[in-house]
């Protein structure tokens, strides 16, 4: 007879929402707010020296370079998430992220300090990825630990909701720096939206401090099942789990392309000023508050791939239209475009992500796996407007490679998905477990080490 372990604490679904919410607005304000300067300011602040083209490259490769910081970020801080608790690294994850956003506000330039300002820059920007890495996963295994069976995809969908809240919050605060004076913008008004990070950190800090341990990992903990190396227990028994993450999370390939390459191409080509590609980020990601929770509420009702995979599918065959539509240069028909590939087709693949990818991991591997194959799997997107602004040809068909290669990514991104098994109908405890298709018995409980049970 095997001892029955002490009973776990009661799970806190709401709480557990609106902390995950938090941090992912303030992780994503800040990783926002950093693409936004990247595209309209940095390459005049950072790298003047270059040309106008080669310092617009400059500046974009410093946003990709936190996307090569975060897979490191993701080994650390999933194996500390998986050895000593969610929360715990989800508080230091906000603090990092807060500081270091803070911190890029308080830069001198480049006349000021020479090479050494973008130097630091790309020194906290990679604190900034360290941080992302652990910010999204961690938030989703804790949102689906503490949520009810039935409903962990709308619980979870509220990590991204924050997401957008966090780009919604950016683009307010950038849309009236943009429209500052050149020289006021280029001397501190770019600033300000940084070292507003600070408030924002300190709300979201007060709200997760005070949020307990997930059941399931306190549960697992007095089991005796807790993993010394997550990683090698990963890599061993779940790696086709791992890999199938990395090639879903590519689709986020189409976030950058909104939030990022889309407003510098429609600013810089086309002539559509940034205060109104500003105000369609802002109402796009208003719908997308909505949208997200509707899309989770559906992939509990109907499962993850459906849901997951439409969004995909849509985001690779809208591409397309949405880029040609660009260069039209008309404030409504943007708007128009961007409501429906972003804030309802992508929304169905964003909203979903949280509860898909961490209902493919068992407990004791899942802030590793979410955190190492998304991180691995978001590069694409990371360094999407270099690679953009590197193919993007002339005219008006010049859009037409970057089309197709994020159209690519989203394919591969749906294939993978189309492999995982589905989960919805899944008990909590069994996710992840050899025979996870079907829930737990009343007369036991899976242990979270191995797939056998506990029998009390």
């Amino acid at each position: 007879m095997t001892a029955t372990p002490e009973a776990a604490p009661a799970a806190q679904p709401r709480k557990a929402a609106l902390a995950s919410f938090m941090g992912s607005l303030v992780e994503y304000y800040d990783f926002f707010i950093f693409g936004t300067a990247s595209a309209l300011v940095f390459n005049k602040i950072f790298f003047p020296e270059f040309s106008s083209g080669a310092g617009t490259l400059a500046a974009f490769a410093t946003f990709g370079v936190a996307y090569v910081a975060r897979p490191i970020g993701a080994v650390i801080l999933g194996h500390y998430g998986d050895r000593i608790g969610r929360q715990r690294v989800l508080v230091f994850t906000l603090v990092l992220m807060g500081v270091a956003t803070f911190l890029i506000g308080c830069l001198p330039d480049y006349h000021a300090i020479g090479i050494a300002a973008p130097i630091a820059l790309v020194v906290l920007r990679l604190f900034q990825g360290l941080s992302a890495a652990g910010e999204q996963s961690g938030a989703s295994s804790l949102t689906v630990e503490h949520a009810d069976s039935g409903k962990r995809a709308f619980y979870a969908s509220w990590t991204l909701n924050g997401t957008q809240a966090g780009l919604l919050v950016g683009t307010l605060a950038f849309l009236p720096v943009a429209a500052l004076p050149e020289d006021i913008l280029l001397s501190w008004g770019w600033r300000v939206p940084f070292w507003f990070s600070a408030v924002v950190m300190i709300v979201a800090y007060l709200i997760r401090r005070t949020l307990p341990e997930t059941p399931v990992f306190e549960q697992a903990k007095e089991a005796d099942a807790i993993s010394d190396i997550p990683l090698l227990v990963l890599l061993r028994f779940h790696w086709r789990a791992l890999v199938r993450v990395i090639l879903c999370a590519t689709v986020s390939v189409m976030s950058t392309l909104f939030s990022t390459f889309a407003l510098k191409y429609a600013t810089t080509d086309f002539e559509v000023s940034k205060s109104s590609m500003l105000i369609i980020s802002i109402i796009a990601n208003l719908t997308m508050l909505v949208s997200q929770p509707l899309w989770g509420i559906a992939a509990d009702r109907i499962g993850r791939k459906p849901v997951f995979i439409g969004g995909a599918i849509g985001c690779a065959v809208l591409a397309f239209p949405y880029l040609a539509i660009i260069t039209t240069g008309s404030f409504w028909a943007i708007l128009f475009a961007t409501l429906i590939i972003q804030s309802v087709i992508y929304a169905a693949a964003n909203a979903i992500w949280p509860s898909f990818y961490s209902e493919m991991f068992p407990a004791r591997v899942r802030y590793s796996g979410v955190a190492i194959g998304t991180q691995i799997g978001f590069m694409a997107s990371g360094f999407l407007p270099l690679i953009a602004s590197a193919i993007l040809g002339e005219g008006r068909m010049g859009w037409l490679p970057v089309a197709v290669v994020v159209s690519a990514f989203a394919v591969v991104a749906a294939i993978a998905a189309a492999t995982a098994k589905e989960t919805n109908n899944v008990d909590t405890m069994a996710l992840g477990e050899k025979g996870g298709a079907t829930a737990a018995t009343p007369t036991g409980t899976v242990n979270p080490t191995t797939s056998a049970t506990v029998t009390a």
